[in-house]
């Protein structure tokens, strides 16, 4: 009999009586107790977490910053009343600690009285994390305490982002504030640069101004030091004319007596002396001229830079504020200047005032000369005229000493004229090279100056200055820098649908398990026949998956009808659940066909290895290393994988993988169970008396 028919009247059986049928229908609804209830009470948790009442306790009594109150705990409160995150219920510490103890609340979550204080305390001098305290009780429900974990997280991330915003708004208001401050010393720095230049430039005046006096007192000294030679000349020639004219006064008077005779005697000498004379007076006189014709000129121009020092130290001494450094050097000079320019004016009146007596003096040279040079010419018979000549001579002679003692009076005066128009001379010079030390450093000052107004400019516009709306849009990004771009490629509507590639494939592996509990995994009657060994591992293999494509049919129409199982591949998740069930079945009949009782046993032990090796809700890496190992080699890994991508998408590589997965351990379950039919055909005293029955 072939194969097909023996597992027809396999399953024909079970139409003979009312029980045989429940069981029928009890074998086909067993795994919706496995996958539709589990899939339905774990659907979407996520989505009803409002319903879980957790304790809220508000001890934050505020606080006040900057002006601003700031109730940060009453915020809290309306965004998590507005969040339905869980159902909460505002209670008193007290009530919250025994709730959470009790198992009233699955956990708390208390805003300390200082929560506020510490939250506005970001913006001020000494800012402290403010502190949400969290309790939880495990033995309530452990994973209710690491949902909340992230939704916690969350809020603290809100309240962080709330708390880094007025601390931002405040700094970039800082920014602003520092922003004009550097514009004002900007422009204080310009108007210092600007005060800088004109004092650089009276510097500059005051150094040409300097240097145009050291040019009229080096004048005056060159002029007064010639007048000085020429004074000191005429002191000479005139002390050598008084002295001749003494020493001939002298001879002569002493001589008188002996006129004669001496006379007679030293006519050549007379002739000479006349002639030295003659010179000496002519000598006189034309020095005489050069002082009468400089002295007004020396004594115009010593007063002349006397005058120009004397405005340069008031309009650069007396009349500011902040007086130059030179000013005890240009005082110098000025008063150096002055006792030059009376000097001088002493020279000139003492000459006005003996212009009658030069005046005389220029007339009585002359007249000396003319008298020396008759004289002269006369010597060779002046003793006629002795008596003439005595008398001459002894008024020359007067004449003479009144010109010698005037011309070194004369003498004197220019010299001490001629000191001071040399110290004034390098008083001016000591002042000429100040000045121009003052107008090289003040131009370095105001150089430094205007690289200073200029670095100042720059730094106001680098700095930034934010108007409220800049600063909202700032203080955004820079207290929440990071967003989470989150985009899901295939993603599972609720939790159920993320769980139910791992929940389908457990209830058909536990409908295929039942199945051979009702069904014998190989054939009695083809046993009994001697059919071969292949036709009746077909033979019990075939009924199984019959009812487990019913099983499918049943499991995916509650799924997808009543509980909401969205598939995106549904006609090819059909088409490989069968597959999945011919191989559960393949599998489970070996078992049970080779080890007889101990198979059923076997088959729990693999179904426990698949589930906690196949990733269905953590990934397998964070298993322990056992169960990483046996993980590529239990064919619930491969479906589970499969399943994802049929029901949620994805590329379907790993779907043509379990396919082909799945085919060899179908194959390799039905050659095994042929073998183990081929054993079952011979009879031995274990078949007989078993020692394990189940």
């Amino acid at each position: 009999m072939r194969s097909p028919r023996l597992a027809a009247l396999e399953l024909r059986r079970f139409g003979r009586g009312k029980l045989p049928r429940a069981a029928l229908v009890a074998l086909l609804v067993l795994p919706l107790l496995y996958g539709a209830l589990y899939l339905w009470s774990f659907w979407d948790p996520y989505g009803r977490l409002d319903r879980i009442p957790v304790a809220l306790v508000n001890d934050d009594k505020g606080a006040t910053a900057d002006g601003r109150r700031i109730t940060a705990g009453d915020d809290i409160v309306a965004g998590l009343r507005d969040s339905r995150s869980f159902d909460w219920h505002q209670v008193s510490d007290a009530e919250a600690r025994e709730g959470v103890e009790n198992g009233t609340y699955y956990l708390s979550l208390t805003m300390p009285a200082d929560f506020s204080e510490r939250v506005a305390s970001s913006s001020g001098d000494s800012p402290q994390t403010g502190a949400l305290q969290v309790r939880t009780n495990d033995a309530n429900n452990y994973i209710v305490g690491q949902i909340s974990r992230t939704v916690f997280n969350e809020v603290r991330a809100a309240a962080s982002t709330k708390a880094s915003r007025s601390f931002l708004d405040k700094i970039f208001i800082s920014f602003s504030g520092i922003h004009d401050k550097t514009v004002t010393a900007a422009e204080g720095a310009d108007k210092l640069n600007s005060g800088l230049g004109k004092a650089e430039k009276g510097s500059k005046d005051l150094a040409d101004g300097l240097g145009d006096a050291k040019s009229g007192s080096d004048k005056l000294a060159k002029g007064l030091k010639k007048l000085n030679k020429g004074a000191g000349d005429l002191q000479s020639g005139s002390r050598q004319v008084a002295d001749g004219t003494q020493a001939l006064a002298d001879k002569v008077n002493g001589v008188y007596a002996e006129a004669g005779p001496f006379l007679k005697d030293n006519e050549k000498t007379i002739g000479d002396t006349a002639g030295l004379v003659a010179d000496s007076a002519k000598a006189v006189q034309d020095n005489l001229d050069v002082l009468v014709a400089h002295a007004p000129q020396a004594a115009k121009n010593a007063r002349l830079s006397a005058t120009v020092l004397a405005d340069l130290y008031k309009a650069r001494c007396a009349t500011v504020t902040v007086p130059d450094p030179f000013c005890p050097q240009l005082k110098k000079a000025e008063q150096a200047a002055e006792d030059v320019a009376g000097v001088a004016d002493d020279l000139n009146t003492l000459i006005a005032d003996q212009h009658g007596d030069l005046t005389a003096m220029r007339a009585d040279l002359g007249t000396l000369r003319k008298q020396a040079r008759a004289l002269q010419r006369t010597a060779p018979h002046l003793s006629e005229d002795v008596a003439d000549a005595v008398k001459k001579i002894n008024e020359l002679n007067d004449g003479a000493q009144k010109v010698a003692t005037g011309a070194k009076k004369l003498h004197t005066g220019i010299g001490t004229a001629q000191a001071g128009a040399t110290t004034l001379d390098q008083g001016i010079g000591t002042a000429e090279t100040g000045a121009r030390s003052l107008d090289g450093g003040l131009y370095k000052l105001a150089d430094g100056s205007d690289r200073l107004a200029g670095g100042l400019h720059d730094g106001a516009r680098k700095i930034p200055d934010y108007d409220k709306h800049d600063r909202d849009e700032r203080t955004g990004v820079m207290a929440d820098p990071v967003q989470l771009a989150s985009h899901d490629l295939h993603q599972a509507p609720n939790y159920g649908t993320g769980f139910a590639p791992y929940f389908i494939p457990l209830s058909l592996w536990v409908g295929a398990m039942v199945a051979y509990m009702l069904i014998p995994p190989l054939n009695r009657r083809a046993l009994a026949a001697g059919s071969p060994a292949w036709r009746i591992a077909f033979a019990g293999w075939l009924p199984v998956v019959a009812v487990g494509f019913l099983q499918v049919g049943a499991l995916m129409a509650v799924l997808h009808w009543a509980i909401g199982l969205r598939m995106l591949r549904a006609a090819g998740t059909i088409g490989f659940l069968f597959l999945v069930t011919a191989c559960f079945a393949a599998i489970v009949q070996w078992l049970n066909a080779r080890f007889g009782a101990a198979g059923r046993i076997l088959v729990l032990a693999l179904l426990m290895l698949q589930l906690t090796s196949a990733g269905g809700t953590y990934p397998v890496q964070t298993s322990p290393g056992f169960f990483n190992a046996i993980h590529p080699y239990l064919p619930m890994s491969y479906i589970v994988a499969a399943l994802r991508r049929l029901i949620t998408g994805g590329g379907l590589g790993p779907v043509w993988q379990a396919c082909a997965v799945l085919a060899a351990f179908t194959a390799g379950a039905l050659a095994l169970t042929a073998l183990a039919a081929r054993r079952r055909q011979v009879w031995t005293l274990d078949r007989l008396h078993p020692e394990l029955s189940l």
